[in-house]
């Protein structure tokens, strides 16, 4: 183990206990089936008892550490009287970070790594457990805050007794952790979003991580076991189409029977009666996809706090797709690839129509006669990684960024990344939620390459370098980076490049003249609110932290406060090499300036460094200089000219109305 990167994401992570638990079992008494609802330090003191931890079984005598995440499977049979305490507790890493922290993060998934071990000095470690559950059974806050205290002090301590005897954890397997959840809840609607939710894991790292181990993403996976299920039905019972599409997952019979005939190559009726032809008496041979990963007999994945024994009807056996040749996927990975090569054929004709008088234009379908009649045109873009030859007019756009921009420039994108489907500024902005339901949700970062081939998007915009390759394996991809290191680029030029992209440099000329002389308008009506000799800062409380925002590069409103209403900085923002700087409360007063500008991610988050001795003692505050100007999840995340409109009228008003 890298025991330097160990101590450095338990260094860098926000722990947030939230139970410590001292249980005693009688000889003879049982916990079945317990899973961790969180990671769980586990800790013998007295007695023995046979312990499973997924499918490893062992005796477990006094003083014995276990470790596990989310979703782990314990069983405990009591061999004699065993006593035991648990500490619950979950980790976050605060945001923004720098990136190699949260590539290590992804990667190592420390958190979530099982180990158990006999400590060779056990009695600290007992002290710590023992003194966290005193504490803890007091219910205060400050009594709160010292189980924190004493949770370092046992981690610091139990690092080091796994340093001196070389323990090493194992990470968890996610690929099984995956089946054992498609496994239980393939019937209910679940996306590759809530299961990685579930699983504590980015949407990209499991589907990589099952590809891996399975050849095939986890929605195809549970395609294929919902398929399974209801070829049982159909030939063990009489129900309908429609009975059985419910029972498996589907909403009506019609989704069943194109996705039935898209696996199996028949319909739902013609495969009954094939079946009963051929195989009258059989029973349908149970799902054979062994997976080499998995024991034989499968314990399923449960939700929080279900303490029920599952077990999977008929012994199903998962294994890796040794031999597949050829998957749905592939054939329609092929079949893009080599359209997307010849390029002769385009969309030209595209109808559209005004949406929620925000000059938003819907791009419809054009008239297949039309489409196949017509040679298409194209156009070369130049890019960060080199010309691209894209559609002259395009009318299927996919983008994991920039939803407002293309909005403004009147494009309706097919499909983007989820967190683009409910930005701050919509309600502001008289977007409709029925504007939006017509968009498809492609998942987070990189978007879901399944769904891009369903939806067949004629441009893809990606802004993060990492994930053009595996976009580009679907359609035209155009990279245009939204962060540039920790800074984002000058939300005026990233207007800009988007325009030149689609040829709609006219469209956006015309909206940044416009917003131009707004901030002229703006700057008269705040002028002489912040002196010719005092400075401006921009804080942003944090989940605990806290970070002061840079002149340039800074995002949260930062180009509205210093770059277009020209808010002087201070010298310390104007020095930051990146867009922010993270700091503590003792040092904070030193990047205050005269005036200060207060962005939060939550209230709670706030009010213990609003209400300290510290920030009262501040001239700025004293003097009521202090702006709260949002909080996480508003017009203030993206830099947008939707976003840049609300943010300027946000800034300008809250500055007159704070000298009436």
């Amino acid at each position: 183990m890298n025991w330097a990167s160990h101590l450095l994401l338990w260094n860098n992570a926000y722990i947030k206990i939230i139970d410590v638990r001292h249980i005693k079992l009688e000889m003879g008494e049982q916990l079945i089936n317990y899973r961790f609802p969180t990671s769980t330090f586990l800790y013998s003191v007295r007695g023995s008892a046979q312990m499973r931890m997924n499918e490893h079984v062992q005796l477990v005598e006094r003083f014995y550490l276990l470790h596990g995440g989310k979703g782990l499977s314990l069983d405990i049979t009591a061999q004699e009287a065993f006593e035991y305490y648990m500490v619950l507790y979950k980790a976050i890493l605060p945001l923004p970070a720098r990136r190699e922290l949260i590539e290590l993060w992804g990667n190592t998934r420390l958190f979530h790594s099982q180990y158990a071990f006999e400590p060779l000095y056990p009695l600290p470690l007992y002290k710590s457990f023992n003194s966290m559950f005193q504490q803890w059974q007091q219910k205060k806050d400050w009594e709160k805050l010292q189980v924190k205290t004493l949770m370092y002090q046992f981690v610091v301590e139990l690092l080091r007794q796994m340093e001196i005897q070389r323990i090493e954890p194992v990470k968890p397997d996610l690929a099984a952790q995956a089946i054992y959840y498609i496994q239980e809840y393939y019937a209910d609607s679940i996306s590759l979003e809530t299961m990685a939710r579930e699983l504590e894991c980015s949407v990209g790292y499991l589907s990589k991580i099952f590809k891996l181990h399975m050849n095939t993403s986890p929605m195809h996976y549970l395609g294929e076991l919902r398929i399974y299920h209801a070829k049982k039905l159909l030939i063990e019972t009489d129900a309908t189409l429609q009975e059985i599409a419910e029972s498996v997952g589907y909403l009506d019979g019609y989704s069943l029977s194109r996705s039935f005939k898209r696996m199996e190559g028949v319909s739902p009726i013609q495969y009954k009666n094939n079946w009963l032809r051929t195989n009258k008496g059989e029973e349908l041979p149970p799902y054979r996809r062994k997976y080499a990963i998995l024991p034989s007999k499968l314990r399923r994945y449960n939700n929080i706090g279900n303490e029920n024994d599952y077990q999977l009807e008929g012994g199903v056996n998962i294994k890796m797709y040794r031999n597949m040749k050829v998957t749905a996927m592939t054939v329609m990975l092929c079949l893009t690839l080599l359209l997307s090569a010849c390029s002769n054929v385009q969309n030209s004709n595209g109808n559209s129509q005004s949406v929620a008088n925000n000059g938003v234009a819907s791009s419809q379908n054009n008239n297949a006669a039309d489409t196949a009649t017509e040679q298409a045109e194209t156009r070369i873009v130049s890019t960060l990684k080199g010309d691209v030859e894209i559609p002259a007019n395009p009318q299927r756009v996919a983008s994991d960024q920039y939803m407002g921009h293309l909005l403004k420039l009147g494009i309706m994108p097919i499909g983007v990344r989820e967190g683009m489907l409910n930005e701050g500024w919509f309600e502001k902005a008289g977007i409709s939620e029925d504007m939006i339901s017509k968009i498809e949700n492609l998942g987070a970062f990189p978007m879901n390459l399944e769904k891009l081939i369903e939806l067949e998007p004629d441009l893809i915009i990606g802004s993060i370098e990492d994930n053009i390759e595996q976009y580009e394996k679907v359609g035209t991809t155009v990279f245009i980076p939204y962060w540039e290191g920790l800074s984002t680029a000058d939300p005026i030029e990233k207007f800009r490049r988007i325009s030149e992209i689609f040829g709609k440099q006219d469209v956006a000329e015309q909206w940044i003249s416009e917003y131009e002389a707004s901030v002229v308008k703006a700057r008269e009506q705040i002028k002489g609110i912040v002196k010719d000799d005092e400075t401006v800062s921009i804080v942003q409380i944090g989940t605990k932290a806290l970070y002061v925002l840079a002149a340039e590069g800074g995002n949260y409103g930062a180009p509205t406060i210093y770059s277009m209403l020209q808010l002087p900085p201070t010298e310390q923002a104007l020095q930051m090499a990146e867009g922010f700087e993270l700091v503590s409360q003792e040092v904070l007063p030193e990047y205050l300036g005269d005036h200060i500008f207060v962005y939060i991610n939550s209230q709670e988050d706030a009010d213990e460094i609003l209400s300290s001795a510290m920030w009262n003692s501040v001239e700025a505050v004293k003097k009521g200089n202090v702006y709260m100007y949002g909080e996480f999840g508003d017009e203030f995340v993206m830099e947008d000219p939707y976003s840049l409109e609300q943010q300027l009228d946000t800034i300008t008003t809250l500055l007159v109305e704070s000298k009436k």
